[in-house]
């Protein structure tokens, strides 16, 4: 070949290097055998001089083959080595850097190989950005999945944003590129600039960020997963011993930004730091189990709550570092707090740094928005058939249980992943292969996550918020189920709450709604939900939900939650609700704390703190919420005194459970009991402390020996107006 056909030949490789339209630039740059010797070639656009300087010494100044194009043939040095290059630029500015173009892959090809089918469960310790010791040198690797693009570049503040310097090379059909870059480390900004195969480059986040920028900027953030020490291991070895569905489970449900700011600081939220010890103090003082934090991830619109999730991988920046979120969760775990993060799988929006179209295709999404556009909330649905997405999302899931020590993920909307006509007329969906509404897909991939989750991590709690009739969502996927351990009882919680709501006069014609749930009760493993999604878009609080003058709605709110702690099924309550809190939840703006210097409220936060005292010492209310026979009805029929009993029990153990829900009180008001042995009032929702009208049955209660609601005892009781009643046999006391 001629000189002049060389030049030429190299002027086009540099060329695709330029356009990012290369998809091997190692191949041309670098340090390459070459007859008895070695090339090293170079590209710095504006440089005016290049030294190649080797590890072993000396000096050799590189060629300008063309513009920023540097070249050095070095004889009689067969084998590849280690150098630097001393790069000049005008205004005497020189650098003096190691090569990246000299470092072979990062990856193996077992990585590429259990990434394309789908099934690397550790993916993130490979693709993202890792700070990490290669070939004798400290710096970042790099990858990210583009199998469309014609060229991909690192970007950030290493190289001005200038994608020329840091094109990346293609590990073939995996569709995965990589660069790794020497001496950057934690804390540096970069992005992906992709150039699509036609159209503009487009400037990406990091899909693998592990964390970010704080919003509304959007560049990702090199972050060393390994630095933080975690001092939970004896929570874990519990946890991973423990069947929650047979142990109390009472959810405190938290936005990180609103549940306490800092009024004295612009009324900023409180970081992750701050946020620990007065969350733990407080979750403790009202006798919770575990918190549950809206999503956490990464998300650009404050309002979206987190549920439109652009960072999978990253802690949201607003409240902190994220080795700060480990610090919350590893303290709330040395303080016996379990720790749910809800997660979301279903859609993720189109922000323009996000995954949406990421290499200029759908490459998350689907391509056809008849599956791709989620109609209610305009955000794109991920493709569960795709290997590389449903691997992205399933190592996902376990990139919070393993790096952030989660104790459960709530999987948010899991009605829209399942239904492919989910909030879409007819014909505008497409049925699946045997023509059905079942998404299959979806499907799979949620059975993949649940059965990692319980084969890696158990005592890890995976909870479904389902809101239709799908069968088995709490039953392993080898007995047909979904594979979650607890489904969110959204009938219950809408039922519950119109009945409620109800002026107490038309509650007669409204009592089926309170009994309906335990017609499928134990049908599956059930959390009952009071949750945020009650308490905003106009709802209302919990407490302005409850009718009547001031009194009665404290009243009924107090009503509301004794017979929600005595019903079977797990606990959750969103923040605010547990003191009464009177206004709509914002989320830009704390929790009405000041209520509690009012006694009504702080009633209602005392009666709280006992439901959960007496909740975890009274296992007949959690141990056997799987059991059908665990339940009786006393009364059920009582709608125009708009009263209902219930028994709960367990290994011996029982508790009675009254309601009137009415506004009168009843004197003298028969109810059968199971037994003729005295009994004891444990719980009171009318007692003065909790700003009740203090009507009690005080003392021992001891029943008659007369046949009542088909039991063989009975009393005839002090009812309060709008209250629920708790009793247990003075035996069961010690």
């Amino acid at each position: 070949m001629s000189a002049q056909a060389a030049a030429a030949d190299v002027g086009s490789e540099v060329e695709k290097i330029i356009e990012l339209r290369h998809h091997s630039p190692h191949d041309v740059l670098g340090i390459h055998p070459l007859g008895d010797g070695v090339v090293v070639r170079a590209f710095r656009p504006d440089a005016i001089r290049i030294d190649v300087l080797p590890d072993f010494g000396g000096r050799f100044e590189m060629q300008r083959v063309l513009d920023g194009f540097f070249e050095a043939r070095i004889p009689d040095h067969r084998a590849v080595f280690g150098y630097l290059l001393e790069v000049h630029y005008p205004d005497n500015c020189v650098f003096t850097l190691r090569d990246p173009y000299s470092f072979p892959p990062t990856l193996g090809e077992l990585d590429l190989y259990f990434a394309g089918e789908g099934r690397h469960e550790k993916l993130w310790q490979r693709m993202g950005a890792h700070p990490t010791h290669h070939h004798g040198s400290s710096g970042v690797s790099f990858a990210v999945w583009a199998p469309h693009a014609a060229g991909v570049s690192v970007v950030g503040v290493l190289n001005y944003w200038d994608g020329r310097l840091h094109a990346m090379r293609s590990l073939g059909v995996s569709g995965i590129w990589e660069l790794f870059i020497p001496e950057i480390g934690d804390g540096a900004r970069y992005k992906f600039e992709i150039r699509p195969k036609s159209g503009p480059p487009l400037l990406k986040a990091d899909p693998f960020a592990f964390r970010t920028e704080v919003p509304p900027a959007t560049a990702s953030v090199v972050h060393d997963l390994t630095r933080f020490r975690w001092s939970d291991r004896g929570w874990l070895e519990t946890r991973s011993a423990t069947d929650l569905a047979r142990r109390p489970l009472a959810i405190y449900e938290v936005h990180i930004g609103s549940w306490r700011r800092v009024q004295t600081d612009g009324d900023r939220p409180l970081s992750y730091r701050e946020l620990a010890q007065p969350l733990a103090d407080y979750v403790i003082e009202t006798g919770f189990t575990h918190v549950e934090f809206l999503p956490v991830g990464e998300h650009p619109f404050g309002g979206s709550w987190g549920y439109q999730v652009s960072g999978f991988y990253a802690p949201t920046a607003r409240y902190g570092h994220p080795d700060d979120l480990r610090y919350l969760i590893n303290y709330l775990h040395q303080r016996g707090i379990g720790v749910i993060v809800d997660w979301v799988a279903a859609h993720f929006p189109r922000d323009e740094h996000g995954l949406a179209r990421f290499d200029g295709t759908a490459l998350y999404e689907h391509e056809d928005p008849r599956k791709g556009v989620h109609p209610d909330w305009g955000t794109l649905i991920f493709n569960y058939g795709r290997n590389e997405t449903h691997n992205f999302l399933l190592a996902n899931a376990l990139f919070w249980i393993e790096e952030y020590h989660v104790d459960g993920l709530r999987v948010d909307a899991v009605a829209s992943m399942l239904y492919l006509d989910y909030s879409r007329p007819e014909g505008s969906w497409i049925p699946n292969r045997f023509g059905g509404r079942e998404n299959l897909e979806a499907i799979a991939f949620l059975g993949d996550v649940t059965e990692a989750v319980r084969r890696k991590h158990p005592g890890v709690v995976l909870v479904a918020e389902e809101s239709t009739a799908w069968p088995r969502v709490s039953v392993p996927v080898s007995e047909g189920g979904l594979g979650f351990h607890f489904k969110w009882n959204m009938g219950w919680m809408h039922d519950t709450l119109k009945y409620f709501s109800k002026d107490p006069i038309y509650r007669s014609h409204h009592h089926r709604e309170l009994s309906f749930g335990l017609l499928y009760a134990f049908s599956e493993r059930f959390v009952l939900p009071l949750s945020h999604d009650e308490v905003v878009h106009v709802k209302g609080s919990l407490l302005n939900k409850m009718p009547g003058d001031p009194w009665q709605r404290v009243a009924n709110l107090r009503a509301l939650l004794a017979w929600m702690w005595a019903h079977p099924g797990k606990k959750l309550l969103f923040m605010g609700g547990e003191f009464g809190q009177t206004s709509e939840w914002n989320h830009d703006r704390g929790l009405d704390w000041a209520l509690l210097d009012q006694p009504l409220h702080r009633g209602v936060q005392s009666l709280v703190v006992d439901l959960n005292r007496r909740y975890q010492q009274e296992s007949s209310l959690f141990e056997a919420d799987l059991d059908p026979a665990s339940f009786q009805w006393i009364q059920v029929e009582s709608a125009q005194a708009n009263v209902l009993a219930f028994i709960r029990r367990s290994n011996g153990r029982h508790l009675v459970c009254v309601a009137n829900l009415s506004p009168a009180p009843k004197q003298g008001y028969r109810i059968g009991l199971p037994q003729a042995d005295p009994y004891i009032e444990v719980l009171n929702t009318d007692l003065e402390r909790y700003g009740g009208s203090g009507v009690t049955n005080a003392g021992h209660i001891l029943p008659e020996v007369k046949g009542w609601d088909a039991q063989p005892a009975s009393y005839p009781f002090a009812l309060p107006p709008l209250s629920v009643l708790w009793l247990v046999p003075a035996s069961q006391l010690g």
